[in-house]
């Protein structure tokens, strides 16, 4: 088997990515809940990439561009890989959603801007041309997460998303997961306090996953590595252990996309433990919005 088999039915479960690799030119691959849990890095899946890259070309070179909502530039992201043990040999660039912020922010020289989040995530703003105000001296809102996401939820911000709306400040969401898995538990991420805005009418841009902007920017990315077009989205996998994002996104954008069982929904699963093994998941999955073409315990190859 060289691609990914057709949903119909049950979703498959893969053992790894060997037999259908070679049906691809490309990997889009999330990073937190693929490639590393917060706490410890997933060699077999830096492993697994490497090897994907390594594989023979059909008219192009294979290869991987990791696709995440972090808060922050691409550099931040790498460095954190590497702290994790995460080879750069395994992947070829970096897009992320503080990339596509920046981006965002660059179309309103001289904004003045409010930064929703912790300071650890202030790099998004470096060399901007943007003034960093206050919040109710603020004409953009940035939010790139909770100030302190282990005891905070969106209800601690429902004042602040009151004031914003009544001024109708647009906001821009720099991260659209909802949760990440750090430490076996579930951390709140902007996106909830993003939807908690657009819930009270208030103005949201979201930059990432599962939006069509990244995955043109990513495709568009992995076409100018080697000053091509970009690849045909049929041969494209996204990877990604998310159903609203990384699934939701690749199937919105016509892409074939691979669940990693344990990451954000190991406890649904069943697979929290270690020592447990994936079961039969198509009932769960049929109950879901959105579906993979498959399912994968961890990337590996």
């Amino acid at each position: 088997m060289t691609r990914m088999p057709a949903p119909a039915g049950t979703v498959p479960t893969l053992a790894g990515i060997a037999g259908i690799a070679a049906g691809y030119d490309l990997i889009l691959c999330d990073v937190w809940g693929v490639l590393h849990d917060g706490t410890n890095g997933h060699r077999a899946a830096g492993e697994a990439l490497i090897r994907f890259r390594a594989l023979p070309g059909e008219g192009r070179p294979r290869r991987v561009v990791l696709v995440s909502n972090a808060p922050r530039p691409w550099a931040g992201v790498q460095r954190i890989l590497d702290g994790f043990g995460v080879p750069r040999e395994a992947y070829d660039a970096i897009l992320t959603s503080g990339d596509l912020t920046r981006g965002l922010i660059a179309r309103s020289p001289g904004a003045a801007v409010y930064h929703l989040g912790p300071e650890r995530d202030a790099t998004i703003f470096d060399g901007l041309d943007l003034a960093l105000v206050p919040a109710d001296a603020a004409d953009l809102v940035v939010c790139t997460g909770l100030f302190d996401d282990t005891r905070e939820t969106a209800e601690d911000y429902r004042a602040a998303l009151d004031a914003f709306r009544a001024r109708a400040v647009p906001m821009i969401c720099a991260n659209p997961d909802l949760v990440v898995e750090r430490d076996k538990q579930l951390i709140p991420c902007a996106g909830l306090i993003a939807a908690a805005y657009a819930e009270i009418g208030g103005s949201v841009v979201y930059a990432g996953k599962p939006y069509r902007p990244v995955y043109e920017a990513a495709l568009a990315m992995a076409g100018a590595l080697d000053s091509r077009e970009a690849p045909d989205p049929a041969r494209v996998l996204a990877v990604g252990d998310a159903l609203r994002t990384d699934i939701a996104g690749a199937v919105a954008f016509g892409l074939p996309s691979l669940l990693v069982a344990r990451g954000i929904h190991a406890e649904e699963l069943g697979v929290l433990a270690e020592h447990d093994r994936l079961g039969d998941v198509a009932a769960w999955l049929g109950r879901q919005a959105v579906r993979p073409d498959a399912v994968i315990e961890r990337l590996c190859w």
